[in-house]
C-alpha cells in the first residue's frame, strides 16, 4: 500500500457512530466494523492484518500513542482524542477508548478501540495542544513533549484520563 498523504479533506463522525476495531497483540488489525471502513475509506479487506498506525495521521503527537501503549500494556483502559486519516487523504477526529482484550488466564490476546465523535468543545483545546506537543517532539524529542504534557496535567491536578474525560464532557 502506499503511504497516505494528507490532503487537508475533513470528516465529521456521526453523533451516533462508534467506529470499531480489534488489534492482535502486535497491533494489526483483526476487525473493524462498518462505520470504521467507511470513514477511513477503504475496504474491509485493505485493513485486515494492517497495522492499526496505517491510519495514523502526522499530525499526531507520538507521546499520546506512548501514553497509550503504556497504559494498555498494563492492562489499565485509556481514552484519547486521536486524529485519525482516511485512504484519500482526508482526516476525522475521534474520542477513543482502548482496553486490552484478555483471555481467562488474564493473559493480554489483543487490543480493542471503541471511538465515536469527540465533542467539538474539546477539540478547541486539544489541537493547540497537540499542535505544541508535535513541536516539542519535533526539536527536543518525545521526551520534550512528554514532560509538557506531564507538567501541564500536574499543573491541572488531573490524569490524562480525567483531562480527556473532563473536555470530553464540556
Amino acid at each position: 500500500m502506499q503511504k497516505l498523504i494528507p490532503n487537508g479533506k475533513e470528516y465529521i463522525v456521526s453523533a451516533d457512530a462508534f467506529l470499531v476495531s480489534k488489534t492482535d497483540t502486535k497491533g494489526k488489525i483483526t476487525y473493524c466494523n462498518e462505520p470504521f471502513i467507511k470513514i477511513a475509506g477503504a475496504k474491509e479487506k485493505d485493513l485486515l492484518g494492517q497495522p492499526h498506525n496505517i491510519i495514523r495521521h502526522p499530525d499526531m503527537p507520538r507521546v499520546i500513542f506512548k501514553l497509550l501503549w503504556d497504559k494498555i500494556k498494563n492492562k489499565e483502559e485509556i481514552f484519547a482524542y486521536v486524529k485519525n486519516m482516511s485512504f484519500d487523504g482526508g482526516f476525522y477526529w475521534v474520542y477513543a477508548n482502548i482496553t486490552a482484550s484478555l483471555d481467562i488466564n488474564n493473559n493480554i490476546v489483543g487490543y480493542y478501540s471503541v471511538r465515536r465523535k469527540p465533542n467539538p468543545k474539546a477539540l478547541e483545546i486539544i489541537k493547540p495542544l497537540y499542535q505544541q506537543l508535535l513541536s516539542l517532539e519535533k526539536s527536543g524529542g518525545i521526551e520534550a513533549s512528554e514532560k509538557h504534557l506531564n507538567t501541564l496535567l500536574k499543573d491541572k491536578g488531573v490524569s490524562y484520563d480525567e483531562f480527556s474525560n473532563n473536555l470530553q464532557r464540556l
